[in-house]
């Protein structure tokens, strides 16, 4: 049963891989997808950080569940974390196609992958972190601001005001979900690090546009982020000493 899990965190992973290959792909939800177009939203990452970020979890997720299946295929501790992430890997994997035909399904199934990666990764062990840990915390973490940011697009792209004040709560409710976990548990810095990566797009988007009030919330989130990763940091490595 072990090792067919593997395989089965190895199919999934592979499916959400393809998933911007074999549709149209995703850049973002068009204006034309809500009743108040939006246009240039200010908790939107400047989109090149999208394709950095992506890119290196996607192969990092194949990395891990290839060694998984070839080295760990029957280790407890990798076999605890892999129901939650097929489940977060097979939504992942539909959410494309429904994003661009629907942004309130494509809000609700986020927030389902969000949760399920969160719960794989509250249960990743301390050993083999960079194997393990690392690619799930990047995900989750890309996950955290990814979800706030969809639903607050969608909010107000159907009426809800004032815009930035919107985005600003949403980004805020982010980053507490970042601190919380990054605080409570026994050190995520990948999924710290993710949460910084989206927070410094948001800021790089916020300065381009001229929206220095925004772009301030986003440097103050940036501030006490790096300090909580370096910090997370430091109880991994104490924890994996232990290990």
């Amino acid at each position: 049963m072990k090792r067919m899990k593997a395989i089965l965190v190895l199919v999934a992973t592979v499916a959400f891989m393809l998933s911007p290959v074999l549709s149209s792909g995703f850049s973002g939800f068009t204006a034309d997808q809500f009743p108040i177009p939006q246009n240039d939203p200010p908790i939107q990452p400047t989109g090149w950080t999208f394709a950095v970020i992506w890119s290196v979890i996607y192969l990092w997720l194949l990395v891990m569940a290839v060694y998984g299946l070839v080295k760990r295929a029957d280790n407890p501790d990798w076999d605890r974390v892999r129901w939650p992430l097929i489940a977060s890997l097979a939504i992942g994997a539909t959410w494309i196609p429904v994003a661009n035909l629907s942004p309130l399904w494509a809000t609700l199934l986020i927030w389902a992958m969000l949760g399920t990666a969160l719960w794989a990764l509250i249960r990743t062990p301390a050993r083999d972190g960079l194997w393990l840990q690392a690619p799930i915390g990047l995900y989750a973490g890309w996950l955290t601001a990814a979800a706030n940011v969809g639903t607050a697009v969608v909010a107000t792209g159907y009426g809800a005001v004032p815009v930035q004040p919107v985005h600003a709560a949403f980004l805020i409710v982010a980053s507490w979900i970042a601190l919380t976990l990054a605080r409570m548990g026994p050190g995520y810095p990948f999924y710290v690090l993710a949460m910084i990566w989206a927070s410094f797009g948001i800021l790089v988007d916020n300065l381009q546009a001229g929206r220095w009030i925004f772009a301030a919330l986003a440097g103050v989130i940036l501030l006490v982020l790096i300090p909580t990763g370096w910090q997370n940091y430091t109880r991994a490595k104490a924890r994996l000493a232990k290990a």
